[in-house]
């Protein structure tokens, strides 16, 4: 319970890796289809197609990074009691002596 904040910045720096990595991917990507396509116009139609599927992919894991970590925060709430709860009832439990 004590390093539950140290949870958290574990996982949000995991997703973010995830994102950087993809966002990275991405970029590659689309840098070498127009590198392509400025060498070779007429297959520029053709580089479009096949930059799609891979493209498709890397936003895949992107969203696969921000679905864990949607779990993992979760699952790392569930941990956590709820101290409303006993504040908004009025009761409290006595204390035992």
């Amino acid at each position: 319970m004590d390093y539950l904040g140290l949870s958290y910045l574990g996982v949000f720096l995991g997703a973010g890796l995830c994102l950087i990595g993809g966002a990275y991917g991405i970029s590659k990507l689309a840098s070498a289809a127009l590198e392509g396509a400025a060498r070779q116009p007429e297959s520029a139609g053709a580089l479009q197609t096949m930059m799609i599927i891979p493209a498709a992919m890397i936003e895949g894991l992107g969203l696969l990074a921000l679905v864990s970590v949607l779990l993992a925060a979760l699952a790392l709430n569930a941990g956590v009691p709820v101290a409303s709860k006993s504040a908004s009832t009025g009761t409290e439990a006595p204390a035992a002596h």
